[in-house]
């Protein structure tokens, strides 16, 4: 049995479709309601029942270029999680938003309202935005470096911080017998001038009932590992093996423990795609006849975007060319990237093989099993210092997450790893997360970070070579 204090954190990944890139085309799915809104407030009020800490929403400002085969164009979260926080109570809805193609006000004005509205159920997924293209649709000649994207995040997110703290907890008077709506002793200008943003402030919202939304990061280059070790309070990451997996954990709370915070309020999050039967070779001949509908123009495409190497449909067979992939430039620091060369290295898959790898979820785990052994799985690398919880990302919508919520969930909750029923309002009740005090309020602790003082002891993480050999063979597939 588990720590009773310690229960696992799931979250809900919605793509359109699903997360298979033939989703869309298996019979289980319903392509024609990809743009039905009723559709995701359905799959929303399926989590919720479920008792799932959030729904998340993924974004990018930019039409990928292999939309012709896969349903891959993408929503605009804040109208979306709005009509679905109308349409829920509890769950939390994380939106993503990207700090190098947005504008501090502009967006934090985005994330006050959902939060308001929501009544504290919003969070941020913060990224940088890897897709050059993005550059021509807002007027730039291209598209900023890796470095200078997270120089300009780190200023970002600060700027956008004070922003929300702008109003203290008590600056909304609404005092009839007064007549004082507000203090305004208690709203702040935020004045700030930096190399790459000038926003004056205050924000024309009262703060919301987070206090702020909770930050979220996805991201595992060295960059990333950084900025999640000081700012994240949740970090959505992608891994193949548990000893990766192992390794990222017990780095990225390091970090942030080195800067003062308490690593248990840094939550890692894998992404795992199950595919699920009543039997092991149930689960993985549906995983096949999912890989059998992929298209290799889509496929071809997304292992030139990743690694940089352009093949032609006669050399799906053959090995992956490694010395074709160029290691070093801008590819070179995304993270992904370097998972994706780590397969290549490890298991030397042809190029079809690498394909199918990556068809199911993009560089995140799948998983092919029964229930106990999706189960097994979550439950060993919860355990054995890999995961505070998961991004489930169903192959296909909504039957790939009604049979996880039916099947693998029950197991969950008889072993004592989640939660029977919410035992809070907001998404950062949902992940054990404190309520930040404004950082204008007399006497407030910092937003951020707290005082070493502060800092609880770490419990400490198993080292991959501390787990016995057949713990790590016991993943299925």
């Amino acid at each position: 049995m588990s720590d009773p204090r310690r229960q696992l954190h799931l979250n809900l990944f919605v793509y359109p479709g699903g997360h298979h890139e033939a989703a869309w085309r298996y019979h289980g799915s319903d392509p024609a309601r990809v743009l039905d809104i009723g559709f995701y407030q359905d799959l929303a009020r399926r989590a919720e029942a479920a008792a799932f800490d959030a729904v998340f929403f993924a974004d990018g400002p930019s039409l990928p270029d292999n939309v012709r085969y896969a349903s891959r164009f993408r929503l605009e979260p804040f109208t979306w999680l709005s009509a679905i926080a109308a349409a829920t109570e509890r769950i939390g809805l994380i939106a993503t938003a990207s700090t190098t193609y947005s504008e501090p006000y502009n967006l934090a004005r985005l994330f006050a309202s959902l939060d308001h509205l929501s009544h504290g159920r919003a969070g941020w997924n913060i990224v940088t935005t890897g897709a050059p293209d993005a550059a021509a649709n807002f007027g730039l000649d291209a598209h900023p470096v890796h470095a200078e994207r997270y120089e300009r995040a780190r200023e970002f997110v600060d700027v956008v911080g004070k922003l929300w703290d702008s109003w203290e907890d008590e600056a909304l008077v609404a005092d009839p017998a007064t007549g004082v709506f507000a203090d305004t002793g208690r709203v702040h200008r935020v004045d700030h001038r930096g190399r790459h943003l000038k926003v004056r402030g205050p924000l024309n919202t009262p703060r919301t009932p987070q206090g702020r939304p909770v930050y979220v990061q996805a991201g595992s280059s060295e960059d990333g590992r950084a900025f999640a070790a000081r700012y994240a309070e949740a970090v959505f990451t992608a891994h193949q093996t548990l000893a990766s997996a192992q390794e990222y954990y017990a780095d990225v709370k390091a970090r942030a423990a080195a800067l003062g915070r308490d690593p248990g309020r840094l939550l890692v999050l894998p992404g795992i795609s199950p595919f699920i039967g009543s039997t092991e070779a149930e689960a993985r001949a549906l995983h096949e006849e999912f890989n059998e509908l992929t298209q290799p123009g889509y496929s071809l495409d997304l292992l030139r975007r990743l690694l940089g190497l352009e093949l032609s449909e006669e050399e799906l067979d053959g090995p992956v060319p490694r010395h074709l992939i160029e290691t070093g430039g801008e590819r070179g620091n995304g993270s992904r990237f370097q998972l994706v060369l780590d397969i290549v290295e490890r298991e030397q898959p042809s190029v079809r093989q690498l394909l199918h790898r990556l068809a199911g979820a993009r560089g995140h785990q799948v998983v092919a099993g029964t229930p106990e052994q999706i189960a097994d799985t979550l439950q060993l690398w919860f355990e054995q210092g890999a995961a505070d919880g998961f991004n489930v990302m169903p192959p296909w919508l909504p039957g790939g997450f009604d049979v996880f919520a039916d099947e693998v969930v029950p197991l969950l909750r008889r072993r004592g790893l989640f939660r029977e029923a919410y035992q809070g309002a907001t998404l950062r009740d949902h992940y054990g997360l404190t309520r930040p005090e404004s950082v204008y309020a007399t006497g407030a602790a910092r937003a951020t970070v707290p005082t070493p003082a502060e800092v609880p002891t770490p419990v400490p993480v198993p080292t991959p070579a501390e787990i016995p050999a057949r713990q790590k063979e016991h993943v299925p597939s």
